[in-house]
C-alpha cells in the first residue's frame, strides 16, 4: 500500500511540478530538489525524506500540461513517487515513461491526502473509503518500456538480447 503525499486536481502543468525557472538544471540527480518548488511544504517533505519512496500524486484530468521538459517527470522518478491521474498530457506521458516514472490511468479514482492506496495490475483500491477503480491498462509496448525502468534501460534489454539469440 501507498499513501497519497499530495492531491491535485485539473490541469496541472509541467510548470508546477518543475517550474521553468529551474531550468538550468536539468540532470536527472539534480531535479529532485526542485519538484513541485511552489507548493513549498510539500517540497520541503519531499526533500527532507519525510515522503516515503512510492507513494502516490494523485491528480485529476490534463496531467502534465504545458511544456515538454522532461524535468517536471525526472522530478517525481527522483523520489520514487507514483502518480494516479485520470488523463495525461501526451508528452509530459511519454516523457515519463522514457524516464521510468510510474503513471497509472484511473479515470474514475477518487483519493485524498492521506489516504491508502493500493494499486494492482487491474485496480486502484482506496482502503481508507474501500472504494475500488478499474485502470486503464497502458498499451504492451509503453507497459514494456516502464517495466525495464524507462526507454534507456528498455533499448539495453533489447540489444542484449538481440546479441545473445
Amino acid at each position: 500500500m501507498a499513501e497519497v503525499a499530495l492531491r491535485l486536481g485539473d490541469d496541472i502543468s509541467t510548470d508546477a511540478i518543475y517550474p521553468g525557472r529551474f531550468m538550468a538544471t536539468g540532470l536527472p540527480s539534480e531535479t529532485p530538489q526542485y519538484c513541485f518548488a511552489d507548493l513549498k511544504e510539500f517540497n520541503a517533505r519531499l526533500r527532507e525524506g519525510k515522503v516515503a519512496a512510492g507513494s502516490v500524486v494523485v491528480g485529476d484530468s490534463n496531467f502534465g500540461t504545458g511544456s515538454s521538459r522532461e524535468q517536471a517527470a525526472s522530478c517525481m522518478k527522483g523520489y520514487d513517487l507514483v502518480v494516479v491521474a485520470k488523463n495525461y498530457a501526451r508528452i509530459f506521458f511519454q516523457n515519463s515513461l522514457n524516464v521510468g516514472l510510474r503513471l497509472v490511468i484511473c479515470p474514475e479514482v477518487e483519493a485524498s491526502e492521506g489516504d491508502d492506496l493500493e494499486i494492482t495490475t487491474d485496480k486502484v483500491i482506496n482502503r481508507t473509503t474501500g472504494k475500488s477503480f478499474d485502470i486503464t491498462p497502458l498499451p504492451p509496448a509503453r507497459q514494456a518500456i516502464l517495466d525495464a525502468g524507462g526507454l534507456v534501460p528498455y533499448v539495453r534489454k533489447k540489444l542484449l538480447e538481440e546479441r545473445a539469440g
